[in-house]
């Protein structure tokens, strides 16, 4: 508890008005936290939900026996927050650039948006960055990790994703407790993915339900889909922003290009049976492209190196964790030429 506190402490003193949000939303997340064994016992829990926890605790325990993933009170514990999201994230970029605007924090490091545990603050926050000609977008997030900083409860808003998608997300936030490299996303989100990618298929193949690893591909052959959409309109308004044109032409032509991406989008995401909610179907920004670009390029490197340990996962965690200490070149190099 000393240790929550003096972080909080740190927090808000840093920057005023921002972190006393942070630091409330997060003291929130925390006293809110109920064992999972009292969650599921307790008279007024739904049964879908008792049935639905007792999963996750049983893939916990997965994590940790089969994983070898760390062995802490992470999601050991369940936070009901009632209402959708337990924050709201906002974007920001310049009109005619995909330059995005960064922050820096103590703990993530620098990120390319400002979390906020209240829906109110962020729209005002989007607000005044609207004011100053940035584009921007403000999305809502179902679950985040502290990277073991605090021991991360299951949360109520995560519960309408399928029991895949829970536990996938479980292995993936755990798996950045192992090997985290600050200020290299690309780096972080293709290791835990592949750590995902694998979890999920042992987890399945523990429970002889391996036809469902179909359901978890198509998931992300959408989620791979649609970023290669969102790479070519990326490419196409580079070229916009950077010629010699009037600004008012530079509108037109970027006006044009995200109309195309959205209708691109809404029409792939519907060939997957899935409905074009949200900001899907409203008018994209520069601001939009950056929240839904994908940190996973590295992704094949990293399969490679799961490949050359035969499976063995431990000796892919010490793999990447050799590569994590390495410089930035250094580390680049490597990861090419497994990619090949």
């Amino acid at each position: 508890m000393a240790r929550i506190l003096l972080i909080l402490l740190c927090y808000s003193m840093l920057a005023g008005c921002y972190y006393m949000q942070a630091a409330a939303g997060q003291w929130e997340v925390i006293h809110k936290r109920v064992p999972l064994e009292d969650v599921i016992g307790a008279a007024d829990t739904s049964p879908e939900l008792a049935s639905r926890l007792r999963l996750l605790n049983a893939a916990r325990d997965f994590s940790i026996e089969v994983l070898g993933l760390p062995d802490n009170k992470s999601y050991r514990t369940y936070t009901d927050l009632s209402r959708d999201y337990v924050v709201w994230n906002v974007f920001a970029a310049p009109e005619f650039s995909l330059q995005p605007e960064q922050w820096c924090f103590p703990i993530a490091g620098c990120v390319n948006y400002r979390g906020y545990f209240s829906h109110d603050k962020a729209i005002r926050e989007s607000e005044r960055l609207a004011k100053k000609g940035f584009d921007v977008a403000v999305g809502g997030v179902a679950a985040y990790s502290t990277l073991g900083n605090f021991s991360d409860p299951l949360l109520s808003t995560m519960m309408r994703w399928g029991d895949i998608e829970l536990i996938a997300m479980l292995f993936h936030e755990l798996a950045h407790q192992v090997v985290y490299v600050k200020d290299d996303s690309a780096f972080n989100e293709s290791f835990a993915t592949a750590v995902e990618e694998f979890g999920v298929k042992s987890w399945l193949e523990f429970r002889g339900q391996g036809e469902q690893m179909a359901a978890y591909h198509e998931n992300r052959e959408l989620q791979r889909r649609l970023m290669v959409l969102v790479a070519a309109a990326r490419g196409t308004l580079r070229s916009v922003y950077s010629a010699d044109i009037e600004d008012s032409r530079k509108r037109e032509l970027k006006r044009a290009r995200l109309k195309l991406l959205a209708r691109d989008i809404r029409a792939e995401r519907e060939r997957h049976g899935r409905e074009s909610a949200g900001w899907f179907s409203d008018e994209i920004n520069n601001a939009h492209l950056i929240s839904m670009t994908l940190y996973e390029g590295r992704l094949p490197s990293f399969r490679t190196m799961l490949s050359q340990c035969d499976d063995n996962i431990l000796c892919f965690y010490r793999a990447a964790q050799e590569l994590a200490d390495l410089g930035v070149k250094e580390r680049q190099i490597r990861l090419d030429a497994l990619s090949y």
